[in-house]
């Protein structure tokens, strides 16, 4: 199998935290996830998470005038330059503190950086190498606290910068004669946003305590002595305000500035306070957001309210507009909320959100292009790998989802919560029509479907029971008792009538549901049990147990066949809690979840740490390890902390400043923590890992979201058969001469995407099924996985179907008898064609319903023709 997987994308979280930022050159908007940004395109419908990181969360980001570099800085000040064409770094830099804003200049030529009270401005960084990305030009000091944020003039010669201490100052780039920097008072409360007019002679200023001033320069001259000819140019191209004159020696004029408040407004939102503000220059559009969640559009310089709406009941943390002013994100940290609004047509562009808490399970579709997803906020969201939005959430749960999954047939869903309920969700017309329950109120921790879908069995952690029940009836069929600890995992064999069942007490059991013969047989381990899982044929059993080993398991004879052991390779680090090293430390040095890859020979293996391995289950090896995050924002991340943080009250990070008499009361057993408290940080750790049906791709659940792995097959050469014959020459040479069985052949063992491509659609129509037929079995997997990747890819849709059905025609009895092992590759054509199905069935019914309304159309006009000749022939009788 293998193992070339490559970060694909992060679902499940649309916003974290910091600021979102439309990119001026098209419909796309950028939106931090913890330390990774996703971006979304509006035209397409898609979003993509872009595969470099930060190393903690990103708090602020700018994209050039150009729309080709973006900055991304996190909360310790770290930036990272990358080219938003190839989604590459280019550099990174350090401005070794927190940064409230950044922003270019209008020209592209200058970045401004905040820098605690003061304002830098650099060079921007670009494409071309240099031996250092980033240039200090000026410094700006003249506040008194942290500068909040910062806005250039059109010119690209002026800055204006709020403050906490509720001023604003107006700074030159560039040396002006006359030129001194201003400071705007009067708020009363700390400025959140200052922004230049078009023409740069307005400033408008947003306080905190839902306060709008607008200042307005005025400019006048005092002459100075006389400077020369080139002094007189330079100094008249460098600033755009001054008036025209001739290439004449005589006295300097002197541009003198002053600024005035010439107005001021204030409104009131129900007694609350304005969060976040923004600023559309072209239109004079003024956005602003509030801590209740209303955002209100203002006209300015009026201060007109046109628009005002309530998206949420937490603070919009963060407000943009793009380029044409029509379209407006919000983003809510605290909900990970993420809107996008028209407000011409007052209707949603987008509207997504995340789990309010951590993920639990996941669960693929069979024909792998849904995830489902269950949550601590007792929600199950179903998500589109191909666009990456959430399409549907059921809501019903009022508790903890410990578990999902799909049914055969892909259209059921079923989910079990820790409110005592086991659930079953239509996909079709998205309700939940079953719910089942236990006699008595209990906790579900695990789920398992039977491969027909008619039995669902749940196990519980209070009462230590199986509750297995009928999914077309509803009723409780039968109650396994015998485990004598909590039940931690469930899983159903797929060639045998057997459901495995493993507990906290030591033992794996092994059931025969349908006969009711109670326990077949179980399986002792050396330690408490946490997950099992069933090989696709169903003939080998995986246990992970608590000692941090991966135990395999011959089902027909109950013998132990092989171990791997795991401590080491999941590598967890080191809490900030913790007394003793991560190396020396035992806790959490375990797999939580197991699943085994489509074809069997691989497992996939998470736990509470940073890293998914994959084992390969015959040779009881490490294949590959990934590692999930770098976000040194999350708690167990390092593998070494400094001793100086270590006091005798714990790590200094975690210690309160809080002087209160408090006392801290925390439960026995809870890890989270005080979710109050400031110091705050959550764990990184996977909860849930799943190999797609298809083999192509993987998912897993951590404390970022939903991440998606797939084969990443561009830069991988896998040839088969290769000899000194098999070239591209004589590909080439093969399909000049028209000998396609010939090209076809060599392009397979050569196995690059690009020949065979070229091979296949090189073959006529009609000789498709010829080609098909003595084409040998030992090249037809990797012929079929190539077709069912050209049939999501390709817009040669006919051909590609074509090929398909000629190579299931004519190999029908050898794929039939290896269905095991072919499994994967049916689901990805099936994956293919399905997609297909969809969108030409609701292409012929938009055709059929225009041609129906031209018909009707057509038959109103013959008959307004009829009745105008009948009128005009009597007219012709009467005369």
């Amino acid at each position: 199998m293998k193992v070339a997987f490559k970060f694909k994308n992060l679902c499940g979280t649309v916003y974290r935290k910091g600021n979102v930022i439309f990119n001026p050159r098209d419909d796309t908007l950028f939106s931090p996830v913890g330390n990774r940004i996703t971006q979304f395109d509006l035209t397409r419908n898609t979003s993509r998470t872009l595969p470099f990181e930060n190393l903690t969360n990103v708090s602020k980001i700018a994209i050039s005038p150009d729309g080709t570099i973006m900055i991304s800085i996190d909360e310790d000040g770290r930036a990272l330059v990358a080219s938003l064409s190839q989604f590459a770094v280019l550099s990174y830099f350090n401005f070794k503190q927190p940064v409230s804003d950044v922003k270019y200049s209008p020209c592209g030529k200058f970045l401004a950086v905040t820098n605690g009270r003061r304002v830098q401005t650099w060079f921007s960084p670009s494409h071309s190498k240099a031996f250092s990305s980033f240039v200090l030009h000026q410094t700006f000091p003249g506040h008194y606290d942290d500068v909040i944020s910062i806005d250039w003039s059109s010119d690209s010669r002026y800055i204006v910068s709020t403050s906490k201490d509720m001023t604003a100052c107006v700074y030159s780039v560039e040396q002006v004669p006359g030129f001194t920097k201003a400071t705007l008072t009067g708020h009363r409360a700390s400025v959140l946003g200052g922004f230049f007019q078009k023409d740069s002679l307005t400033i408008y200023t947003v306080g905190e305590d839902c306060a709008v001033y607008v200042w307005e320069t005025r400019l006048g001259e005092e002459e100075s002595a006389p400077v020369p000819d080139a002094k007189l140019d330079s100094d008249e191209e460098n600033h755009s305000l001054d008036p025209s004159s001739k290439r004449v020696a005589r006295p300097m004029k002197r541009i003198r500035f002053s600024w005035r408040q010439i107005s001021r407004h204030l409104f009131l939102q129900k007694s609350t306070l304005v969060v976040s503000v923004t600023y559309h220059r072209e239109r004079d559009l003024l956005v602003l957001g509030f801590a209740n969640g209303v955002f209100s559009l203002y006209e300015m310089p009026e201060l007109t309210l046109i628009h005002s709406l309530s998206i949420s009941h937490e603070k919009l943390t963060s407000v943009a507009i793009n380029g044409s002013g029509d379209w407006l994100a919000l983003g809510c940290s605290k909900l990970g909320q993420l809107v996008i609004w028209e407000w011409g047509s007052e209707s949603f562009i987008l509207k997504q959100q995340g789990h309010f808490y951590g993920m639990t399970s996941l669960a693929f579709s069979p024909d792998a292009q849904h995830v489902a997803t269950g949550g601590e906020d007792g929600k199950v969201k179903i998500w589109d790998l191909s666009t990456g939005f959430c399409f549907v959430t059921f809501h019903e749960h009022t508790g903890g989802v410990t578990g999902v999954e799909y049914t055969q047939t892909g259209q059921v869903i079923c989910s079990a919560s820790i409110d005592g309920t086991v659930r079953a969700f239509d996909l079709i017309r998205y309700r939940n029509f079953r719910i089942m329950t236990s006699p008595k109120p209990v906790q579900f921790s695990c789920l398992a479907v039977e491969t027909s879908g008619d039995v669902i069995c749940a196990g519980s952690q209070d009462t230590f029971e199986i509750f297995v029940w009928s999914m077309r009836t509803g009723r409780l069929l039968e109650v396994l008792s015998g485990h004598q600890g909590p039940i931690s995992a469930l899983a159903f064999s797929s060639s045998q009538a057997l459901l495995a069942s493993s507990s906290w007490d030591k033992t794996v059991r092994l059931w025969d549901v349908f006969e009711r013969k109670g326990a077949v047989e179980s399986l002792q381990q050396t330690s408490e049990v946490i997950n099992v899982s069933f090989s696709p044929d169903g003939k080998e059993l995986a246990v992970s147990t608590m000692d941090g080993v991966v135990g395999f398991w011959d089902v027909g004879n109950a013998v132990q066949v092989g171990s791997v052991e795991g401590r080491r390779d999941l590598g967890s680090g080191r809490l900030e809690t913790d007394r003793v090293t991560a190396e020396r430390s035992t806790a959490n040095k375990f797999f939580t979840s197991l699943c085994y890859s489509a074809d069997g020979s691989c497992i996939l293996a998470g736990g509470r740490s940073k890293f998914v391995c994959i084992y390969d289950v015959k040779e009881q090896i490490l294949l590959k390890k990934f590692q999930i995050s770098q976000n040194r924002s999350l708690d167990g991340m390092k593998q070494f902390l400094r001793s100086s943080n270590m006091t005798e009250a714990g790590p200094l990070d975690l210690i309160d400043d809080d002087e209160s008499d408090v006392e801290d009361i925390r439960l026995p057993g809870v890890l989270a923590g005080d979710h109050s408290s400031r110091r705050h940080r959550p764990e990184i750790r996977t909860k849930s890992v799943r190999f797609a049906p298809t083999g192509q791709a993987w998912a897993a659940v951590s404390t970022e979201g939903l991440l998606v792995y797939s084969l990443d097959t561009s830069l991988v050469f896998d040839p088969f058969d290769l000899g000194v014959d098999v070239t591209s020459e004589s590909i080439t040479t093969a399909i000049r001469k028209q000998e396609y069985n010939t090209s076809v052949l060599l392009s397979l063992r050569l196995n690059e995407d690009s020949l065979i491509k070229r091979a296949l659609e090189a073959v006529p129509r009609d000789h498709i099924s010829i080609v098909s037929r003595f084409l040998p079995v030992a090249c037809l997997e990797r012929l079929l996985t190539f077709v069912a990747r050209q049939l999501e890819a390709s817009p040669h849709l006919e051909f590609y179907v074509t090929w398909s059905t000629q190579l299931l025609s004519e190999h029908g009895k050898f794929l039939k008898g290896r269905g095991a092992a072919m499994g994967s590759v049916f689901r990805a054509l099936q994956k293919g064609l399905s997609r297909h199905v969809t969108d030409l069935a609701s292409l012929c019914d938009q055709n059929s319903f225009a041609l129906q309304y031209l018909i009707s159309l057509r038959g109103q006009k013959s008959e307004k023709v009829v009745d105008s000749d009948q009128e005009s022939e009597e007219m012709i009788i009467t005369n």
